[in-house]
This record gives structure tokens, sequence and C-alpha cells, in this order.
């Protein structure tokens, strides 16, 4: 492996970055590998340098969480026009680390998921496989993407899980991981309205209905460890998708030990597909996440597609 930009997010995971890098510093120069460090330290700031990587760069490591990942996925696939991309590096510091719970072996549902030290190790041996990703266009982008479509490596969503994402934002920063996602949770519960949806799933006829939550899922997990989509594969050609009908308050609360399980699949309020195109369009302005990061605000209409194997991640 020749020369390796590292770009790191330096108030990702509520400090854990700030509090960790010297010793992943450390560990990579003991690895014997080349690299060059690039902190970040305005919004989207990782995408661009993972944009540009590739003219200088054999391979990119990510050091944060889920939204430094997810802006350096775009870079990259922006780079790549959607072709292979060069190898992502992924160092787990964040606050959910959902998208390291799909790098093999796959993190079991209460198991331990990989750490820093395995991280570097990894990505040491080279080993590399082909993940797929998940490419979002039309709605209502942030001004600096209206133009371009949008990646995302894990997963997203439309309804509640959105809007408890959105207002994560809200927590106050001594939370971390679960205990802030389920207190976003709780703050949902008080103010969320139920959109109603027309779902276009591949070849299947269109429908319409009042959905409390509406996930694409490459990966398994999101909200720092709601297995979503439990069975889902990032390598399998298709996207995991879970609808609900609408779910009052009680209900939600009575699903979520459920969620944190993985095991709600046989629910009557869900339906699960799998698909590789997908058509939204809210009949109001809806929120939507990806990778627990929220590109889409306001948006009525937007279509997302599955890129088979083109995210290349060292494991």
């Amino acid at each position: 492996m020749q020369r390796i930009l590292v770009i790191y997010n330096p108030i990702a995971g509520r400090g854990r970055v700030l509090e960790y890098w010297p010793q992943v510093k450390q560990a990579l120069h003991e690895s014997g590998l080349k690299f060059d460090v690039a902190p970040t330290d305005a919004p989207l700031e990782a995408a661009r340098l993972a944009e540009q990587a590739p003219f200088n760069y054999e391979a990119v490591i990510g050091v944060g969480g889920d939204g430094t990942i997810h802006e350096i996925v775009n870079g990259l696939l922006r780079a790549s026009q959607e072709n292979e991309t060069i190898p992502l590096g992924v160092i787990p510091l964040g606050n959910g680390d959902d998208f390291a719970k799909m790098i093999p072996p796959e993190t079991l549902i209460g198991g331990k998921m990989l750490d820093w030290r395995e991280a570097v190790r990894k990505i040491t041996a080279g080993r590399s496989l082909l993940f797929d990703v998940g490419k979002v266009w039309g709605g209502s982008f942030s001004p600096e993407s209206e133009d371009e479509p949008h990646y995302f490596m894990n997963g997203m969503d439309v309804g509640f899980g959105a809007q408890t994402a959105y207002n994560l934002r809200r927590i106050p920063r001594f939370l971390t991981g679960l205990p802030a996602y389920l207190t976003s949770v709780i703050m949902t519960l008080i103010e969320y309205h139920i959109p109603r949806l027309r779902l276009q799933i591949d070849n299947l006829p269109p429908f319409e209905q009042e959905t409390t939550l509406t996930a694409i899922m490459n990966g398994r997990c999101f909200g720092s460890g709601f297995w979503i989509c439990p069975d889902a594969r990032a390598d399998d050609g298709f996207f995991d998708v879970l609808v609900s009908d609408a779910v009052d308050r009680l209900n939600i609360m009575r699903l979520v030990p459920a969620l944190m399980k993985g095991e709600h699949l046989n629910e009557p309020v869900l339906k699960l597909y799998r698909a590789k195109r997908i058509t939204i369009e809210a009949y109001q302005p809806v929120i939507v996440e990806m990778d627990g990061e929220i590109p889409l605000i306001d948006a009525r209409r937007f279509e997302v597609e599955l890129l088979p194997k083109r995210l290349r991640v060292f494991v």
C-alpha cells in the first residue's frame, strides 16, 4: 500500500476523537503505513477532501463517526463517478458507529463492535471488500449539493427515525450513543406528526399510506443500536425496506425494546421488502435522514437507487 490520506473529525463522538487521536496516530505510525493527516473544521470538508484524495492517494482512512464516514463516502463516489472507489478504512470513534457494525466479522446484536485498535489492524492487513451504496436524488438538498445526487452507505429513513435524528442536535453534549438517541426518541414522541407517503418499490404497484417509519437499509442497524433490518447485508445487491403503518405513540414505545433486539419483523404493523429502486412522494414536506445526517429537509419527491459493489472497504 502506498500513500494514504487520514481524514479525522476532531469534534466527532462528542470529544472521543480528540481524546483518542494521539493513540490512533501512534498506532498508524507503528503499523508502518505512510500517511498524511487532514483534520476537518467545517461541514462538508471531509467530503471535499475525499473527493480530491484519489488524485494523490491510494486509500483514505476516516476517523470519526457515521457523519464523518458519510461525508467521505460521498466524496469518494463523486470522485469515482459512481465506479469502484479507492479503499476506505474506518476507525470508529463516533456516537453510533452503525456503519462499522457492517465490517466483517459483523457485529452481532448485543455483541461487541469493532474498536479502533482492531480497525487499525484490519487496515494494515490490506484486505478489502466491495460494498453496495445507496444513491438519492430529488427533494430539496442543501445549497452545497443542490445539483448533485447524495449517497449513503448504511441507511436512510423518512418519518420517525429522521425526526429523531434531526432532534439529536438539541441533546446535551454529555449524552452520547444510545442514551442520546433514546432521549431524542422521547422528544420526537411529543411533537411527531405521521406523514402520508406514496411509494413505488421496484416494479410493485405504487401504494399510498400514512407511515410512521419508512427505512431503506443497506446495513442492519441505525440510531446507535436499533436493529431495524437485522437480516440486511451490505453486499447482496438489495436494500431491505421496512415500511410501517401509522403507529400511535403508545405502540411506538411498545416497539422500542423489540427494535433494539431485532425482534420486530413479525409485527403486523410492519412490512419488509427487498428492492433496488424506490420512489417516495410526500403530501407534506418531510425530513430525510441518511447515515445519521440530514441532507434533505422539506423534501417532496425523491428516488433511491442501489449501486452494487461500488465502495471498497478495508475489512
